[in-house]
């Protein structure tokens, strides 16, 4: 078992000793903005603590299995997890089957934030229908939108589970999903999609207008303009809606007064210097 290192710590210590070590000799400004430099060079100084290695080396050698469980053992006990662990573990290919094998198990919620954004870092593409899962099952509101936000980046290769039980989900989960959709291109079935749930968020034309500029297909003009025509929006709606329509290659004309909206009196206000 890999010794339970509190990394930052021992930083902190170095700090320390590297402050009292310049009495009077730099600021406290000077300080702040050399930590970075700092950093660098207390991952290659060798510490007795980590039995006469260096941060950066403390943990090569060691198997991917063993540094999941390293990473599982300082979660679970409460142990900073450091850089330097994250590092050795995401920086070699050969450990994403130990990640991967982590995150079909039944863990902390933030453990697995920490396996899918290492597997995100290193541009794995294995976990997709586990992300969709999280998305789809019971598990909490941080893990279902980092699953949502790395497969926008491969929404093309999960369309098609999605589209199979799209009309069975929840609100909740629709919203998660319809995001991921909205990344697709040239689909009816998706189009349909993304109009519908246009149509039936009208508290969130924001986002859903967002996700109809995002997916490029003109046939949602239509839709994008009768809502704008509406005289109940606000500014921000209208804002929003109008760059929808523009950027599917519309336009929108029609003179508005909005001096009676509070979110417009806000931008003024604050364009102008003024408080409301």
């Amino acid at each position: 078992m890999i010794k339970l290192i509190d990394m930052d710590s021992l930083f902190d210590k170095y700090i320390s000793d590297y402050v009292y070590n310049n009495i009077g000799k730099i600021n406290p400004d000077e300080i702040e903005n050399n930590i970075p430099n700092l950093y660098n060079e207390f991952g290659d100084k060798v510490l007795d603590e980590l039995d006469g290695k260096t941060p950066n080396s403390f943990y090569l050698g060691y198997s991917g299995e063993e540094l999941v469980s390293c990473l599982k053992n300082h979660i679970e006990s409460g142990v900073q997890v450091s850089d330097f662990l994250c590092e050795a573990i995401q920086n070699n290919i050969k450990n994403e089957q130990a990640l991967l094998a982590e995150l079909n198990n039944d863990n902390t919620e933030e453990l697995v934030l920490y396996l899918m954004n290492m597997l995100d870092a290193m541009n794995s593409k294995k976990a997709k229908n586990r992300y969709l899962e999280f998305i789809l099952w019971d598990y909490s509101q941080p893990i279902k939108e980092l699953a949502t936000e790395i497969l926008c980046s491969m929404a093309e290769e999960v369309k098609e589970d999605i589209l199979k039980t799209f009309s069975e989900c929840s609100n909740l989960v629709k919203a998660y999903l319809t995001q991921i959709l909205s990344y697709c291109k040239n689909d009816d079935e998706i189009l349909e999609i993304l109009i519908n749930e246009f149509i039936a968020n009208p508290k969130e034309i924001p986002i859903y207008a967002g996700y109809l500029a995002r997916f490029g297909d003109d046939r949602a003009l239509p839709f994008l303009k009768t809502a704008i025509e509406n005289e109940k929006i606000n500014y921000q709606d209208f804002e929003e809606l109008r760059y929808a329509i523009e950027s599917l290659g519309g336009e929108y004309t029609k003179k508005r007064d909005f001096t009676a909206d509070k979110i417009y009196k806000k931008i003024k206000a604050s364009k102008e210097g003024k408080k409301v």
